[in-house]
């Protein structure tokens, strides 16, 4: 509390300060929301968006930005150090099943995630690029220093910028996934500092990493980009965006029951909004029903993903949302016994094959729509060790041959760059389109070899991106109070909406020498150096000396009598 009150006393000082300085003509604000949807598998899904708008430009030349005060500073010098235009990254642990589950508000692959669009004046962007992950690397405490050429892609058609300008220049675009990455504690610590409260107040106090990391999914993300701030685009804004996703399992937190609560998922109940908030919302979904307490009047329609939802809605920053007790803790009750909304696009992927020497990668798309057939763009990253076979290339629906479109084919260099492929795939309707391809692998050097090289090496998800048919009418209309799960990607017509779909990250097993050989080469040298060498140099080195033999035992009792009767001894 008192690093709380000492940063809103700094927040105020600054407050005082712009309004005296007529040149302070940057202005930013922050929002804070909480989506909570109960699933038909009995799982819970909880999604947590942060949004920090500052009408600043990183990139205007001649123009630098020193006073901070909502938006991180670690970020914005990062932004102008290395002119960078968009930037996304994301740490996933688990994947988002989504034919339980359904959609996300924002997918991200297992792993790690990092794309990032330069602008168009800088002249290096690999140099760039290589600073800009260790840079990140150290902000997230993640192994993003790994991010080399050798997993680094330059998609053509892929991943355009989600934010203002419509670039065309792939050149200034680098897309890298680390799909073995591990998401834990350290890496959520440095991404809840971002946020202008931190975890002291808000939402973020439901951040408790024992409870997220007990979960069925986990996804962390950071998005930075140039927005518009009306509807006409007459002032422009840097948006960032952190965003938080996590899956309750019913039996592993739930114990079996479809009940749950805010201190049943976290540990945790909320009793006030972050005081440097503008909006703090939290938005349950009662689509199916639910027994939901304490009740709210506030109710709110959006249509996300193609389907229109209901929401009760508990604004934080009204004292009357936490009652007497000053704490809100939602009790959710449903009895799920309803059919889920049968996602229109999934994807899946797998290999084939026998033996260590070829295989094939098998990657399905799912057309769920009963009549609309719509195309997807399909891009495929493959690790340089697994040279691929294009002209085996095949793409196939309801039994029949399916000509892509457009094709983009980039080859691999040995130790340089991976493959990349992209396609442009017609998907019939309610069809399954299978897209199959040959490859051999290589045999490493020996100093290429993770520490276990028996558990496989990994291969990042194919990423499906299309335009999806909405079964009902998207809202175009810009607003500012719309929510901010429904808003991320920018509505264009009302006829479809974006998705992008990643599929599981393959593993691969390679040709692997036997990692024990030089441990019994070492053992049995040794061996044969104690046991030959030793006995020869002992016999080198000792020396001999005669010792006369003893006499018999009868002949010793017999002197001894002697001895004692004074007779001379035998000999």
């Amino acid at each position: 509390h008192t690093h709380l009150n000492y940063k809103l006393g700094l927040t105020l000082q600054n407050r005082t300060s712009e309004a005296l300085t007529p040149a302070a003509a940057a202005r930013d604000e922050f929002q804070e929301e909480l989506v909570i949807r109960p699933l038909h598998s009995g799982d819970i899904y909880a999604s947590f968006q942060f949004r920090t708008l500052w009408d600043t430009d990183f990139l205007q030349e001649g123009q630098k930005v020193s006073h901070y005060r909502l938006f991180p500073k670690s970020l914005g010098q990062v932004l102008s150090k290395f002119s960078v235009r968009e930037l996304h990254i994301s740490f996933t642990q688990g994947f988002w099943r989504t034919m339980q589950w359904g959609q996300p508000f924002i997918p991200s692959p297992p792993g790690a995630e990092l794309w990032v669009w330069f602008h168009d004046t800088v002249s290096d962007v690999d140099g760039n690029w290589k600073e800009l992950t260790n840079v990140l690397s150290g902000i997230f405490c993640a192994s993003l220093n790994f991010i080399d050429l050798t997993n680094t892609v330059q998609p053509s058609a892929s991943f355009k910028p989600l934010g203002l300008g419509n670039a065309t220049d792939h050149r200034f675009l680098r897309y890298a996934t680390l799909p073995r990455e591990i998401v834990c504690t350290e890496n959520l610590t440095p991404w809840k500092k971002l946020l202008p409260c931190g975890s002291k107040a808000g939402l973020a106090v439901l951040l408790k990493s024992e409870k997220l990391f007990h979960s069925s999914f986990h996804s962390q993300a950071v998005h930075i980009r140039p927005v518009c701030q009306d509807e006409q685009c007459t002032s422009k804004a840097w948006e960032l965006r952190q965003t938080l996703n996590v899956v309750f399992d019913l039996y592993t937190a739930g114990q079996g029951k479809k009940e749950w609560s805010l201190f049943k998922m976290f540990s945790r109940t909320l009793t006030e909004a972050c005081p440097l908030a503008t909006s703090s919302k939290v938005y349950v979904d009662i689509t199916d029903n639910p027994e939901l307490s304490p009740a709210t009047p506030l109710l709110s329609q959006a249509v996300v993903l193609g389907d229109r939802r209901t929401y009760s809605v508990y604004d934080l920053s009204r004292a009357e949302t936490f009652g007497q007790l000053r704490s809100l803790n939602l009790l959710l009750r449903w009895k799920g016994d309803g059919e889920m909304l049968r996602p229109l696009l999934h994807a899946e992927r797998y290999v084939a094959g026998f033996g260590l020497q070829t295989g094939e990668i098998h990657t399905v798309i799912y057309n769920n729509h009963p009549y609309r057939a719509f195309p997807v763009l399909l891009m495929d990253s493959v690790p340089w060790y697994l040279q691929l076979y294009i002209h085996t290339l095949t793409v196939t629906s309801k039994s029949r041959d399916n000509k892509p479109s457009y094709i983009h084919y980039q080859p691999a260099k040995d130790r340089h760059r991976p493959h990349l492929l992209e396609m442009l795939i017609q998907l019939p309707p309610h069809s399954m389109t299978e897209v199959t391809v040959q490859f051999e692998r290589a045999l490493l050097k020996w100093t290429e070899y993770t520490p276990d090289p028996n558990h496989g090496f990994y291969v990042g998800s194919s990423v499906v991106s299309a335009l999806v048919p909405s079964m009902v009418a998207m809202n175009t209309n810009f607003t500012q109070d719309q929510p901010l799960f429904s808003s991320f990607v920018p509505v264009k017509e009302e006829s479809s909406y974006f998705v992008r779909v990643y599929t599981e990250p393959l593993l691969v097993n390679l040709p692997t020498p036997d990692f024990s050989m030089p441990y019994n080469v070492i053992c049995l040298t040794c061996t044969v150096v104690a046991v030959g060498y030793g006995s020869f140099y002992n016999l080198l080195t000792r020396t001999f000396q005669v010792d006369e033999p003893s006499l018999p035992l009868a002949k010793r009792l017999a002197n001894l009598i002697r001895r004692i009767r004074g007779v001379p001894l035998l000999t």
